[in-house]
């Protein structure tokens, strides 16, 4: 059977062989619920707590303000649903790019309470215009919710976290930031951030999936999301994912360890990836910005639409290859991408994205790029 090549990194990655190490006991031996008090449980406990002080530690952030959720979909509902009801937000302000867990959430707010919701304009770069959200946040005395992604899933442009937070704090906004593409790829210290809340994904940055966090400033008191029993410190109800939660530490831990080297090789693959195929390709093109502010892990390309490039990712995988027409949650449908839509509204052109991690190699690409040149 031919090797299939994987791209498709900032939909999910492999998990890691010393991950899988570190969660085996707890899927085994360590089989105890935390919330007992003999030893089984007081060891589940333990681990929960030290994956806590470890991933509190990475990220710079106090262990209080580091809840364990089902992943980064879940601590985005969390997130915002807090800031309207339970910290007194009347207004979000947010962007036509966001991901789905967050466009969903706040447009069923807009109908359910009645929430003001705008947008901010986005640059033709695909990034957002810093002028146009400083306009709105000064435009209304309502208590207004800001949620921006920190780097898009889709074209990989990263926003200035720390200037959209200042921003915030200068109109007494909250601020949420989707950091799934970069929590486990980009260094943080939130206590030096300008952030309410961020979140993220294990399954990102080779760790399990069905595990994420969520981050809640200490100076933000909110009411559970989960109901039902007093885990995660009375905030999410549901006995703990424990093996999740170990695998989680773990991943983040390898993923900061090796962080500069990662980069550096992943970058150079994208970069790679670029010239081949402006080398290889008439008239390819590519989404967001993409020499400047943009993830090291993602490649947005444009190919000339035809009969055969309209089936370009199925016949990718018919050839071992996959990669993605945008991000996973909207690849399996047959709608166009509502990010390149809002970039690039009169596109007559067919999108893949290309995402990498240290896995890949560059004779994968040439093997990629050759059979795009077949197909196109």
């Amino acid at each position: 059977m031919q090797t299939r090549i994987y791209f498709d990194n900032a939909a999910t990655t492999p998990l890691d062989a010393e991950v899988l190490e570190v969660m085996m006991p707890y899927l085994t031996t360590h089989f105890g619920n935390p919330s007992s008090i003999y030893s089984y449980g007081r060891e589940t406990r333990l681990a929960v707590e030290n994956a806590r002080k470890t991933v509190a530690k990475i990220l710079g952030a106090n262990p209080g303000e580091i809840f364990f959720t089902s992943g980064g979909t879940e601590s985005t509902n969390m997130a915002v649903n807090a800031a309207v009801n339970d910290l007194g937000c009347e207004r979000i302000i947010s962007s036509p790019l966001e991901h789905h867990a967050t466009l969903h959430t706040i447009e069923n707010l807009y109908k359910q309470k009645n929430i003001e919701l705008e947008f901010v304009n986005v640059l033709p770069n695909g990034h957002i215009d810093l002028n146009d959200l400083e306009r709105l946040l000064a435009s209304s005395n309502k208590k207004t919710l800001v949620t921006l992604m920190h780097a898009n899933n889709e074209i990989g442009n990263i926003t200035d976290i720390n200037a959209v937070g200042e921003l915030c704090k200068k109109h007494n906004a909250l601020f949420h930031s989707d950091t799934v593409q970069t929590v486990g790829h980009f260094p943080f210290n939130l206590h030096a951030m300008p952030v309410d809340f961020i979140n993220g994904a294990a399954h990102k940055f080779h760790g399990p999936k069905g595990v994420g966090i969520i981050y809640i400033s200490e100076k933000n008191k909110i009411k559970p999301f989960i109901q039902g029993g007093a885990q995660e410190r009375n905030m999410r109800a549901g006995t703990e994912n424990i093996y999740g939660i170990v695998g989680f530490a773990k991943a983040l831990e390898l993923a900061t360890k090796n962080h500069e080297a990662d980069k550096a090789y992943i970058n150079e693959l994208k970069q790679y990836m670029m010239q081949q195929l402006c080398n290889s390709i008439k008239d390819v093109s590519f989404n967001g910005d993409v020499k400047g502010c943009s993830l090291y892990t993602v490649l947005s390309a444009n190919f000339p639409k035809t009969e055969k490039s309209e089936l370009i990712l199925f016949n990718l995988d018919i050839n071992n290859i996959c990669a993605s027409g945008g991000s996973a949650c909207t690849s399996g449908a047959s709608v166009s991408s509502h990010v390149i839509s809002a970039i690039n509204p009169q596109s007559d052109f067919i999108t893949v994205r290309f995402s990498f991690s240290r896995h890949n190699t560059k004779e994968e690409i040439d093997t990629v790029v050759e059979k795009l040149k077949e197909l196109i």
